[in-house]
């Protein structure tokens, strides 16, 4: 059971963002597992346990990520990430690809929301095709959406015109890749236990969204 995130939890993902090598983190291990992964892993456990009610015939399942950067990839930066996130998605292979749910914390904000790591080219040309021919599916969505207010549309842009039937679609069918979020600086809601089922509903808001993009995405595949 999630029972909030700490003044801790803020302080270890300061310190490894201006202290990111082993000597610290070591010293700092059991402040890690204690206030920020323990606590992100219950929230992850009861944000999956929300989403699968809503959808019950999906193969959902739940991923929360390493603290330790792929060596790979270090790229001149140190070899610990300075925040934490878990999904809940499909287990297919390629799940960059497919819409997923996900929630993130970092020293300075903290976000959830709805969308593709990375969609394929073939996805997004799917996608436009399929407004092209039903854009009222689309155009319920996004109205509700809208009037909502709780989530921005974000994702980078074609700089062609990708030809948009209305006004109201034009942003959406101009993304490459596209998701939903919402995103805060952290604030008072992060220590408290009610932040995992205020998730849960508000990413309620965005099922009809992932219902949409789950069909696009198994007539691609």
């Amino acid at each position: 059971m999630f029972r909030g995130y700490t003044d801790k939890t803020v302080e270890f993902m300061w310190g490894i963002r201006f202290n990111n090598e082993r000597g610290w983190f070591m010293e700092h291990k059991e402040m890690y597992q204690k206030e920020l992964l323990e606590p992100t892993k219950a929230l992850a456990e009861q944000v999956y346990e929300g989403l699968r009610e809503k959808l019950p015939n999906e193969p959902l399942m739940m991923k929360v990520s390493r603290i330790y950067r792929d060596a790979r990839r270090l790229f001149g930066r140190g070899p610990y990430k300075d925040h934490l996130w878990f999904c809940v998605r499909t287990g297919d292979e390629d799940w960059t690809g497919r819409p997923t749910f996900y929630f993130e914390i970092a020293p300075e904000y903290y976000s959830y929301g709805m969308g593709f790591w990375s969609a394929s080219a073939a996805t997004m040309e799917r996608f436009r095709q399929q407004v092209k021919e039903h854009p009222e599916e689309l155009e319920k969505l996004v109205r509700d959406f809208n009037r909502s207010g709780r989530f921005t549309l974000v994702g980078p842009e074609y700089a062609r015109d990708k030809g948009a039937s209305s006004d109201l679609l034009r942003a959406w069918v101009q993304k490459k890749s596209l998701s939903l979020q919402f995103e805060k600086p952290l604030d008072e809601r992060i220590f408290r236990p009610e932040l995992a089922d205020e998730i849960v509903t508000e990413l309620g808001e965005l099922v009809p969204f992932y219902r949409y993009f789950a069909k696009i995405c198994a007539k691609v595949e």
